[in-house]
C-alpha cells in the first residue's frame, strides 16, 4: 500500500484516497475479487487502475462503450500509463500493435468491450498474455431488469474458470439490493467482498414538478439557474428529442440530439461535440449517457418521468461529477405515468419482469409527488439510513404544504363511477367542473349527480388531484390508448367514509438558484485568472484532440487559481497535477499566470 499512496500522488497528483479506495486497493493487489457500488464521479477506476500498476501484467478493464474506452485511454496516456483499446473503430494495424503490445507486456492496462472479450480468439490471446486483473465496468448491464442490460455481461463468469488465479472487480454506480444480488450471483462474485458507499450526491439539488409547463418551464429553469452551462436533456420518445432541440436552438441555446434513430455516425459526433465544447446541450433519449466522463455537466433536466428511480439516480448522477454545485430538474405529467404503464404492459418481457417493472414506477411516482425532503426519499429507497433533511431540494427549500383533499377526491371517484369508468382525466374534470359541451350532452352526463360538483376547483387542481390519487392507487388508467379511469379495490374504504386522505397542494413554487456554479470550497479565487486557465486548457485541448477534461479538471483550475503558484515546486501540490503533467504542463501554467499577473500591472 505504499507503492499504491505513492502512485496516487506521484501518477494521478492527489494527496489521500476517498471513500473506500484503500481498502478496495488492498483486496486487488492480494489477489482478491471485490465488488463495487460507488456514487457516479466517486473515484471507481482508481480501484482497479492503481493495483494494475502495482501487479504483474496487463489490467483488463470490460467497458461496454467505445466512447468511454477512448475517454479513459486519452485520460490515461496523460498521465504516462501504457493503456490501449480494442474496438471496432480500430484499423487492422492498430489492432495487431495493441495485441503485439499486450503479449510483450508492454501494456498497463487494455479496454474491452464484452463482446471481444468474449470471442475465443482473444480469450486465448489473454491466456497467453500476463494478467494482472480483470476489471468489469458499468457492471450492472449484468441485469435483465436495467435499460441498460447487455447479454453479453450475463457471460463473463467464464472469466472465474478461464483465470483462477486472476482477481476479477465488478463496479457499478447504481443498483438496488435486487440487482446488486443480480451481479454477484451472475459474475460469480459469491466469495468477493462487497463495498457498498453512500448513495448521496450533496452536490446535487433536486427539483421535481408535476406539469410544470414543460419546455417553457425547463427554458426559464436553464436561463436563470444554467446560463451558458452544459447540460442534458432527457426525454422519452426520439421525436420529443428532436422537437426539443429545434426549439431549444431557436430560442438561442445551442442543443444536440441524441437517440437510437440516429446513424452512428451522427450519435458519435453529437457525443464528441458535447464531451469538447463548452455550453453546450445534449437532448437525449435514456440511450445517451452510460458512462460519459464529462465532470462538469451542470445539470440534468427531465421532461418526462423516468421509469424508476434506478433510472433517475443514474441519470441525474451525470451531472455535477466534480462535486460542484448542480441540478437535477424534472417535469411530469399524468400522461407520462399513463404512457410508461402501457408501454411495460405491452412489454415482451416475462410476467415478473412486467411485476418489477410496474413497482418500480410506483417508487418513482412516490419520489415525485412526496412531501419529504427528495433526497432522503432516495437513500432510504437505497436500503440508506437518512437522518436530518438535506436543506437542499425542493421539498426542503419550499415546504411542500398539503390539505385535506378527502371531499375532493371522493368527488372525483365519485364522478369516474357515474360516468362509467370509460373516459380519461380530462373528460371527468369537464364533467366535474360543470363545462357545457356537446360531448358531455350526448352522454347524458350534464344530467349526473356529479355534473358541476367541483366547480370550486380550477382544471390545474382536479388534473393534480387525479394524478395524485392514480399515484396512491386509488385509480387506474386502462391501457386502451385513451387513458380511461377505473376505480381499484383500494378505494373503497375512501368513498365509505373510512378514511381521510390528505394531498400535495397545486402551487408552483420558485426556481431555488443554486450556488454559483463557480463555487469551490477551498476559498476565494481569482475568477480572472480561472478563466485564463480554461482558454490554456481548451487550446491544448484542441491540439491534442481531447476533451478538456481530460487536461484538467475545474477544480484542478480553481486550486490553481486561489494559490497562484509561481513555482514548479508549487504546481506540483495542485490536486490532479502528477508529475506526468507536471512534466507536460507545469511550465505552461506557470507561463498563464504571469501573463495574467503582467496584464494585471499593466491595467
Amino acid at each position: 500500500m505504499e507503492r499504491a499512496h505513492r502512485i496516487l500522488n506521484e501518477t494521478f497528483g492527489y494527496s489521500a484516497f476517498r471513500h473506500d479506495q484503500s481498502e478496495i486497493i488492498a483486496d486487488l493487489i492480494a489477489g482478491r475479487d471485490a465488488f463495487v457500488l460507488m456514487p457516479t464521479g466517486g473515484g471507481k477506476s482508481l480501484c482497479y487502475q492503481i493495483p494494475a500498476l502495482i501487479r504483474g501484467g496487463t489490467g483488463v478493464v470490460i467497458s461496454p462503450l467505445i466512447a468511454l474506452m477512448k475517454d479513459q485511454v486519452d485520460a490515461l496516456r496523460q498521465l504516462g500509463i501504457r493503456a490501449a483499446s480494442l474496438n471496432a473503430t480500430e484499423d487492422p494495424a492498430s489492432l495487431r500493435r495493441t495485441e503485439q503490445a499486450l503479449l510483450e507486456g508492454q501494456l498497463d492496462l487494455l479496454y474491452l468491450a464484452p463482446e471481444r472479450l468474449l470471442n475465443e480468439r482473444m480469450l486465448a490471446l489473454l491466456e497467453r498474455a500476463g494478467i494482472a486483473l480483470f476489471a468489469i465496468d458499468e457492471a450492472h448491464c449484468v441485469s435483465q431488469w436495467g435499460h441498460d442490460f447487455r447479454p453479453e455481461y450475463r457471460q463473463l463468469d467464464c472469466l472465474k474458470t478461464r483465470f483462477p488465479g486472476v482477481p476479477r472487480i465488478a463496479l457499478t454506480a447504481t443498483a438496488d439490493k435486487r440487482t446488486r444480488d443480480e451481479i454477484v450471483g451472475q459474475l460469480s462474485l459469491e466469495e468477493a467482498r462487497c463495498y457498498v458507499s453512500s448513495f448521496d450526491r450533496p452536490n446535487i439539488r433536486y427539483q421535481i414538478e408535476a406539469e410544470a409547463g414543460g419546455r417553457e418551464a425547463m427554458l426559464r429553469f436553464i436561463e436563470r439557474v444554467h446560463a451558458g452551462d452544459s447540460g442534458i436533456v432527457y426525454c422519452l420518445s426520439r421525436r420529443k428529442v428532436e422537437e426539443t432541440t429545434e426549439w431549444l436552438n431557436a430560442r438561442g441555446r445551442a442543443a444536440l440530439p441524441y437517440h437510437a434513430g440516429l446513424s452512428d455516425a451522427v450519435r458519435r459526433d453529437n457525443q464528441e461535440r458535447f464531451l469538447r465544447e463548452d455550453g453546450l446541450v445534449m437532448v437525449a433519449t435514456i440511450a445517451f449517457g452510460m458512462g460519459i466522463d464529462k465532470p462538469d455537466v451542470r445539470f440534468v433536466a427531465h421532461l418526462n418521468l423516468p421509469r424508476s428511480i434506478e433510472a433517475y439516480y443514474q441519470e441525474t448522477g451525470r451531472a455535477g461529477r466534480d462535486g460542484l454545485p448542480a441540478s437535477a430538474w424534472m417535469s411530469y405529467s399524468l400522461q407520462d405515468i399513463m404512457t410508461l404503464r402501457k408501454m411495460m404492459a405491452e412489454s415482451e418481457g416475462t410476467e415478473l419482469f412486467k411485476r418489477v417493472s410496474h413497482h418500480r414506477l410506483e417508487a418513482m411516482l412516490g419520489l415525485c409527488e412526496s412531501t419529504a425532503c427528495r433526497r432522503h426519499t432516495l437513500l432510504d429507497y437505497f436500503g440508506e439510513g437518512s437522518g436530518e433533511s438535506c436543506g437542499n431540494c425542493d421539498n426542503c427549500l419550499d415546504v411542500a404544504r398539503t390539505w385535506d383533499a378527502t371531499d375532493a377526491a371522493r368527488k372525483a371517484l365519485s364522478c369516474v363511477y357515474r360516468t362509467g369508468q370509460r373516459f380519461g382525466v380530462a373528460y371527468v374534470v369537464s364533467v366535474l367542473r360543470g363545462e357545457r359541451h356537446e360531448r358531455i350532452e350526448a352522454n347524458g352526463h350534464d344530467r349526473q349527480s356529479t355534473f358541476g360538483i367541483g366547480a370550486e376547483h380550477g382544471a390545474a387542481e382536479w388534473r393534480s388531484i387525479f394524478r395524485q390519487l392514480i399515484a396512491r392507487g386509488y385509480l387506474e388508467s386502462d391501457l386502451d390508448g385513451y387513458g380511461s379511469l377505473r376505480l381499484t379495490e383500494r378505494c373503497r374504504a375512501l368513498l365509505r367514509g373510512e378514511e381521510t386522505v390528505h394531498l400535495r397542494e397545486h402551487r408552483r413554487r420558485q426556481v431555488q438558484k443554486v450556488a454559483s456554479t463557480r463555487a469551490w470550497d477551498g476559498g476565494p479565487y481569482d475568477e480572472r485568472l480561472f478563466d485564463a486557465l480554461r482558454a490554456m486548457r481548451s487550446r491544448l485541448a484542441k491540439e491534442q484532440g481531447v476533451p478538456p477534461y481530460v487536461i484538467f479538471h475545474d477544480s484542478t483550475l480553481k486550486e490553481l487559481a486561489a494559490r497562484v503558484p509561481d513555482s514548479i515546486s508549487d504546481v506540483a501540490g495542485i490536486q490532479g497535477i502528477g508529475q506526468r503533467k507536471l512534466e507536460l504542463y507545469g511550465d505552461i501554467v506557470l507561463d498563464t499566470i504571469r501573463a495574467r499577473d503582467a496584464a494585471s500591472v499593466a491595467s
